[in-house]
């Protein structure tokens, strides 16, 4: 999902550090919200770490390819919701990010700011989704297949639009750009099926686990419902 260095250059660049800054502003919702009802700001630093120590691990290590007009991530971001929150996985998200650009890519740092928006748009659209689709008697513990496929969707899909968004915006329509733009978003199709397995192995494991019921380091919905 990086924009590649030379995608969008000059002052094109400009509408990136535009777009950031909303991300931005929807990150310090999510966090906000997890201070305010999910733990307080201790436990938010502290998830924030593991998020961001995760997410750095999954760009610098996990397997990447690069098709078309991007690199296609195994990014789970879904699965990082899950446990973790939509709060310290948007602080994670960003972090890790920037820490592997700085220490290992920096060359993706100019990019930094579509790349931001371009993870926490889809990630702010994947809590919203989650309200709607799992019910305030689930707890995220519970959530089956097809919720926890409708929510890598929306995550994966955003991420494919704002990559093909930037790509446009900064090459044109021409046919070559477009047949980039399609070779990436049908490499991504393969993310969208495998990481709800990758949730509901996860979460299977957090059912059996209940000593961690009470900790600070998770998402307190991933065992205790809404209402009951």
């Amino acid at each position: 999902m990086h924009i590649e260095p030379g995608v969008v250059t000059g002052a094109k660049l400009a509408l990136g550090y535009a777009t950031a800054v909303g991300a931005f502003g929807l990150a310090t919702k999510l966090a906000y919200d997890t201070v305010k009802s999910d733990g307080g700001v201790a436990s938010l630093a502290a998830r924030s770490g593991v998020t961001t120590a995760l997410v750095f691990s999954f760009f610098q290590a996990l397997p990447h390819q690069a098709v078309g007009v991007s690199e296609v991530h195994l990014i789970l971001g879904s699965t990082l919701f899950l446990l973790f929150g939509a709060g310290p996985t948007a602080i994670g998200l960003a972090l890790g990010l920037l820490i592997q650009g700085m220490f290992f890519a920096p060359t993706d740092l100019p990019q930094y700011a579509m790349n931001l928006t371009t993870l926490l748009v889809p990630l702010y659209a994947m809590n919203v989704l989650a309200r709607k689709v799992i019910g305030e008697k689930t707890a995220y513990k519970d959530v089956t297949y097809g919720q926890a496929l409708a929510l890598s969707t929306v995550f994966q899909a955003g991420i494919v639009s704002w990559v093909a968004f930037w790509a446009l915006y900064g090459h044109g329509i021409g046919f070559e750009n477009l047949s980039n733009v399609l070779s990436f978003g049908s490499a991504y199709m393969l993310v969208i099926v495998v990481e709800p397995l990758i949730d509901l192995g996860v979460l299977a494991i957090a059912k059996s686990s209940h000593k961690f019921k009470d900790s600070v380091m998770l998402n307190r919905r991933l065992y205790q419902a809404e209402a009951y």
